[in-house]
């Protein structure tokens, strides 16, 4: 049963809320568990992964060289053992025992520091490949359209580069050289348990083949449940981010749902605990008993010897060397059965985190696009027989649009809710693309213009302001982070917010708070107004900037809009259609289509489409 909308910025012409059939956001609450964004079953590339080493190799070869170091210093170790015992001990020979025991205290020692050596270059290369995973993930993301966004929680995103990339972080830091390092010791000691007996060795590897098929049947089920516990930890993330924002905490209080939102939370812990025990316990008995077998077989290997197994006598040097072979095994092979159910449960954080690599890109900047020069540019913009729809089977949400905006005039966007007014603007921004014709300013295709110069081109001022929890300085210097403090004082007193942020104790360097909750509306909106003066585009987009406010708030916020507006070229969607009545033209959409247009005055006198809107508007009813 759904408990409240996902909170989150952005207006409701960015996703399904205006029913334009691109897949609305998920509802909190909801049971529904989000599609898959790829086939769960597809073969993974194991290839992709090593790839991602690759720019390490050089360091990951030296790892491999100490590691292989290492492990030849180490099954040296049980020969002077045997030496020790038959030739120094028994045979009461003090130079070469000391000799020998010289040896082995040497081969400690270098051990010891190889290990510290190469557990500091596999670790720094683990870091570095999850830290190249953490951005590559978050620029791919940074380069997929709104629509992607308005369709996946927050929380979700969160999720993928915290949880799922943070996952793996024993994998990348440790679990090659882990594998590498125990299966030269592995290798090694196999081959010093051959040169002691091989009768012995191979009764002692016998069972090693079936046990590693029961491991890798382990592997896949523990990557299936480590799926599902991903999944869980994404819908935890999501439902914090949204239940626990300052908009969740208001509407869970208000509408008396906290102890509802407890209680789903409970819920989706304690299955994410269930699911965390179970991966844990996944194979234990096998491990468990992999680990009984190697650890009674020195027992069997004494009563063979003494049994004379290998058809003569084996001399007790030889008996304890080769015991003390095959203990020094039993840790380095169940780390090896161990750690291949760790790759196969890793396999499927790697397969989540590739799921957002693959995402296609659906605007791209051309390879050798063109440079807008904002202090240029005139400013003229037009749509020619443009057409727009969020899926190929949905219906178009805009359609055989052709409309010009002539430099630096005002026009006017109206129409009923999910008529197209937020679309058609951010296609003009080029935050959606048209599937049918084309966007130009001032001639140039705006698909043809450089994200960079189109974004400080057109300057958009939406009804959802968006402030990060910084400073006010901080906020406004985003828009253009080369600002001086004056240039920066300078914006907020042309948008009326500079009296009101000197006033504050702190003034500038005060902290706005989460999404800027210490500020009433119309003083965001002064804000968000004086990020684009910073930023003084020639084209401005004004999506429904009043129409959350209040009618004295809304009148000073337009005065700074009006000011703002001067000299630009100037689209309102409008929401209050006094806020637009001296416009130079204003265009009537309903359903996608424009259905009329012209200015205030004309347009009343047709007694049509708008003549009706603004007569719903001054008997105080909300279009929206």
């Amino acid at each position: 049963m759904s408990m409240f909308p996902a909170m989150g910025g952005g207006t409701g012409g960015m996703g399904g809320g205006r029913g334009h059939g691109g897949g609305g956001r998920r509802v909190l609450g909801s049971s529904e568990p989000p599609p898959p964004l790829l086939d769960p079953n597809r073969q993974r590339d194991s290839h992709r992964i090593l790839r991602l080493f690759a720019p390490y190799r050089w360091r990951l070869g030296v790892v491999l060289a100490l590691i292989v170091l290492s492990s030849g210093l180490s099954a040296i170790s049980p020969f002077l053992l045997r030496d020790v015992l038959d030739d120094g001990i028994l045979k009461h020979n003090v130079t070469l025992l000391t000799e020998l025991v010289g040896a082995m205290i040497a081969i400690a020692i270098t051990t010891a520091a190889l290990s510290v050596v190469q557990t500091y270059i596999s670790t720094e290369v683990g870091q570095r490949v999850m830290h190249d995973l953490r951005v590559a993930v978050y620029r791919h993301l940074q380069r997929l359209s709104l629509a992607f966004f308005t369709r996946t929680r927050a929380g979700e995103v969160q999720s993928r580069i915290a949880n799922d990339i943070g996952g793996i972080d024993n994998v990348a830091t440790s679990t090659a050289t882990t594998i590498a390092q125990n299966a030269t010791t592995v290798i090694a000691t196999t081959v010093a348990m051959a040169l002691l007996s091989w009768q012995l060795a191979i009764f002692s590897l016998a069972l090693l083949p079936f046990f590693v098929w029961l491991t890798r049947r382990v592997g896949r089920e523990r990557r299936a449940i480590t799926m599902r516990l991903q999944r869980g930890l994404a819908d935890i993330s999501a439902l914090v981010a949204e239940s626990l924002s300052v908009s969740g905490m208001m509407l869970g209080k208000t509408m008396g749902r906290a102890d509802d939102l407890a209680v789903r939370f409970t819920g989706e812990s304690d299955e994410v605990a269930g699911l965390e025990v179970h991966s844990r316990m996944a194979g234990r008995w096998l491990m468990a008993t992999i680990n009984m077998v190697f650890s009674i077989q020195p027992a069997i290997v004494y009563w063979l010897a003494g049994e004379n197994f290998a058809g003569h006598a084996i001399t007790l040097g030889t008996v304890v060397a080769f015991t003390t072979l095959q203990t020094r095994m039993l840790f380095p092979m169940a780390q090896l059965l161990s750690v291949g159910t760790d790759v196969e449960a890793s396999l499927a954080l790697f397969d989540r985190i590739f799921e957002y690599l693959d995402l296609p890109v659906d605007i791209v900047e051309k390879a050798n696009p063109i440079e807008l020069r904002p202090d240029e540019l005139l400013g003229e913009v037009r749509l020619e027989d443009v057409g727009f729809r969020y899926g190929e089977d949905s219906p178009w949400t805009l359609d055989d649009i052709d409309l010009v905006v002539p430099a630096g005039t005002r026009t006017a966007i109206v129409g009923e809710t999910g008529a197209g007014k937020t679309t058609l603007g951010y296609l003009i921004a080029r935050l959606y693309e048209p599937q049918v014709g084309r966007v130009t300013i001032d001639g140039v295709d705006v698909r043809d213009a450089s994200f960079a110069s189109l974004a400080a081109t057109v300057g958009v001022v939406s009804q959802e302001t968006y402030l990060f929890h910084a400073s006010v300085r901080e906020n406004l210097r985003f828009a253009r982070p080369d600002a001086s403090d004056e240039e920066i004082e300078a914006a907020a007193r042309t948008a009326r917010i500079h009296d009101l942020i000197v006033s504050l104790a702190a003034g500038y360097d005060t902290i706005v708070g989460e999404r800027g909750y210490r500020f009433s509306g119309g003083e965001k909106q002064r804000m968000a107004i004086a990020r684009t003066i910073l930023r003084n585009p020639p084209v401005l987009l004004l999506d429904e900037a009043t129409s959350s406010l209040d009618t004295q708030t809304e009148h000073a916020v337009q005065e700074a809009l009006d000011e703002l507006s001067e000299g630009r070229t100037t689209i309102t969607i409008a929401h209050r259609l006094s806020t637009v009545r001296d416009a130079d033209q204003i265009v009537v959409l309903d359903h996608g289509k424009i259905v009329e247009r012209g200015v205030h005055d004309e347009l009343i006198e047709r007694a049509g489409y708008y003549a009706a809107l603004v007569a719903h508007d001054r008997a105080a009813e909300p279009l929206n």
